[in-house]
């Protein structure tokens, strides 16, 4: 591997070359799915069924050398399906573990909003301790560790929104959306001669990854790029707008996801630039607007970009 600036944005564009053999005509949010990846943080996906989630978390996974599991959640799905569970062993009388879904390097949450509380909470010390306790023992999660979890839009059967204390958890919210005609064309085709996930060759070690994300955490921040993520961040607490804005864990994610941005551009520190990119897909999901504003067709989006339109940048000005 390269062991300059550009290490990062060089494995990160093999790793993407291989992704795009499975997925095709979604660059965008690739290139989001492995920021996030490197920024260790969690991905969720917001999106109507069959457009591909599975697929590109399969396809990460495989490229990446990560072992995954996969839960398709249900009202039935209990927390010890997610965490574990221990068992008797009758012929010594002593407790054996056995590992939950959550063991894994990838885990894919799919349908996530389908799940009850209880078990949606089973996820909440996984994503944010990189743990789970069961019967008082604590199980690390093997490193590194992403959970790519999907919800369903609202209003589909079945399906509450998440609360505020678990979407605060992801990084980054996204939605894929339909292909375009044309790539919708390619899909069918690439798969006359089987599925193209089938084909992925891994490109990096789970070791190597791992390299990646500490050189990702590495990366230089200024006081001044500092002050102005939280400048940015506080704005969506006064907002008017704004019932609820984002927390202190939020003004870390934008930090963590504007590094992974510096990174994959060949940096090894952070400007203004890459906070701006980084903010709305990180902060979006963690606003909660008010009635008047949500019945004025406001989308927290907007609300974001006036705040970036609103807040000087270090040395761009307004």
């Amino acid at each position: 591997m390269e062991t300059n600036n550009h290490e990062v944005e060089y494995s990160a564009k093999k790793v993407l070359a291989m992704v795009r053999r499975a997925v095709v005509g979604k660059d965008p949010v690739l290139v989001w799915v492995l920021a996030a990846i490197l920024a260790r943080g969690h991905i969720l996906v917001e999106d109507v069924p069959g457009v591909g989630k599975t697929t590109m978390a399969v396809a990460f996974a495989k490229t990446l050398s990560l072992q995954w599991n996969r839960i398709q959640f249900t009202p039935e799905v209990l927390p010890s399906d997610v965490t574990g569970y221990s068992v008797l062993n009758p012929t010594d009388g002593t407790m054996t573990f056995r590992p939950g879904a959550v063991l894994c390097n990838l885990l894919l949450a799919d349908e996530l909003n389908r799940a009850t509380s209880r078990t949606q909470s089973a996820l909440l010390e996984a994503m944010e301790e990189g743990q789970v306790t069961v019967d008082g023992q604590t199980h690390p999660i093997p490193k590194p560790f992403v959970v790519i979890a999907t919800q369903n839009p609202t209003g589909a059967a079945g399906t509450q929104m998440l609360p505020d204390s678990q979407m605060d958890r992801f990084a980054i919210r996204l939605r894929i959306g339909y292909p375009s005609a044309k790539d919708e064309a390619r899909m069918v085709l690439d798969r006359q001669s089987g599925n193209p996930v089938q084909t992925l060759q891994p490109v990096l070690s789970r070791e190597e990854l791992t390299h990646l994300q500490e050189l990702t955490a590495q990366t230089y921040l200024s006081e001044t790029v500092v002050d102005y993520i939280v400048a940015l961040t506080r704005a969506t607490r006064t907002h008017s707008d704004v019932l609820q804005g984002a927390s202190p864990r939020a003004t870390l994610a934008v930090a963590d996801m504007a590094r992974a941005m510096a990174r994959l551009k060949g940096r090894d520190f952070v400007t203004p630039e890459d906070v701006q990119d980084v903010f709305s897909i990180t902060l979006a999901h963690r606003l909660l607007l008010t009635t008047q504003a949500e019945a004025a067709g406001v989308t927290t989006t907007v609300v974001l970009q006036n705040i970036l339109q609103q807040t000087a940048a270090p040395g761009l000005g307004r």
